[in-house]
C-alpha cells in the first residue's frame, strides 16, 4: 500500500513537471507570435509613415514649381 501510493506520488508530480514545461513552452512561442506581429506592425506603421511623407513632399515640390510658374509668367507679361 505505501509503495503504490509513493509510486502514484511521482507520477502525480511527473505530470505535473511535465504540463509545467508544456505551458512554458507555450509562452514562449506566444511571446515569439506576439514580438513578430509587433514588428510587422511597426514595419507596416513606418511604410506608411514614409508614403505619407513622400507624397507630401511631392505635393509640395508641385506647389513650388506652379509658383514659379506663376511668377515666370508675369515676369513675361511685364
Amino acid at each position: 500500500m505505501k509503495k503504490s501510493l509513493f509510486v502514484a506520488a511521482i507520477a502525480a508530480i511527473s505530470l505535473v513537471a511535465c504540463n509545467k514545461a508544456d505551458k512554458v513552452e507555450t509562452a514562449a512561442v506566444d511571446s515569439v507570435d506576439a514580438t513578430a506581429d509587433s514588428a510587422i506592425a511597426a514595419i507596416d506603421s513606418t511604410k506608411t509613415a514614409t508614403v505619407d511623407s513622400v507624397k507630401a513632399t511631392a505635393d509640395s515640390a508641385k506647389a513650388e514649381v506652379k509658383a514659379d510658374e506663376k511668377a515666370a509668367k508675369e515676369e513675361i507679361k511685364k
